[in-house]
């Protein structure tokens, strides 16, 4: 009896480190969306290059200083053109939409003439980027009460599972 007390306590700790665990992973996972604009100093009228890796669908590009720019899935980067009345030493920000999660990117508009636009190299994927941040890297407050509540559960419902209880057996 008292094995299957102890199995079952072993069972739902594992349980709760595993929720936890998947909690984690979406939270990495979502950290990888990065973007660019290149140049970052641009002349009105002038044409960028827009980057967004880490993304597994349409990106949506809008800014006050072009129009809206979508970059494909598959796809890693797309050009814009800069308003030509645009004001020179104005920021412009950009934000780059992938889903539910969203960067912005800032844009300076330079002196009168345009420059071409910085290629954007194009690098094949190598697999995933580890080691970035330290061990809370993307976790907010909220998630991390949520699995220390759940890991506290877990510990809490074990020992109330495992410990003998004299007045169930009649011992």
């Amino acid at each position: 009896m008292r094995a299957i007390r102890v199995a079952s306590a072993a069972l739902l700790g594992v349980s709760a480190l595993t929720v936890t665990g998947c909690v984690a992973q979406a939270s990495a996972e979502s950290s990888g969306f990065r973007v660019a604009v290149l140049p970052s100093t641009i002349a009105a009228g002038g044409q960028v290059a827009l980057r967004a890796t880490g993304c597994d669908q349409d990106v949506l590009v809008t800014s006050g200083v072009f129009d809206d720019i979508t970059i494909r899935r598959g796809q890693t980067s797309a050009t814009a053109m800069v308003d030509w009345d645009a004001k020179p030493g104005a920021l412009y920000e950009v934000t780059f939409h992938c889903g539910t999660f969203w960067q912005n990117a800032t844009l300076t508009i330079a002196g009168d003439r345009p420059v071409p636009p910085t290629p954007v190299p194009v690098h094949p994927s190598r697999g995933v980027h580890a080691g970035e941040g330290g061990s809370f890297a993307g976790f907010d407050l909220k998630e991390i009460g949520l699995g220390a509540a759940l890991i506290a559960g877990s510990v809490g419902a074990a020992y109330h599972f495992s410990r003998r209880r004299t007045d169930e057996d009649g011992a």
